[in-house]
């Protein structure tokens, strides 16, 4: 994902302040360890995932009011990288090393 840079202030101070509302949907949809990277305009997230029916809890992320409002401020500060699917927001990356 792409910060479009003339909103990096705007994302900053959103995730600075992030809403408690937005937090307790993503605990609630068992995600833990959450970060968020920026490096020269690109944002890397990286979450773990402690349920099990990921795309169920993705989804009740995205049908809870408190975060698609969110979504409402934070969406504009962002562009999907050039090589995203169709409708793709968040790209996936290929894990290319891990240690346990």
């Amino acid at each position: 994902m792409r910060l479009r840079p003339e909103k990096e202030a705007e994302y900053r101070a959103l995730h600075a302040a992030a809403w408690p509302g937005v937090l307790a949907a993503l605990r609630r949809a068992h995600i833990t360890n959450y970060s968020i990277f920026l490096r020269a305009g690109v944002l890397f997230s990286y979450l773990e995932y402690t349920g099990d029916d990921y795309e169920a809890d993705m989804a009740s992320i995205a049908e809870d009011p408190v975060t698609r409002e969110w979504w409402t401020r934070t969406d504009p500060c962002q562009q999907p990288v050039e090589d995203a699917a169709e409708g793709e927001w968040w790209a996936p990356a290929e894990e290319v090393f891990h240690l346990d």
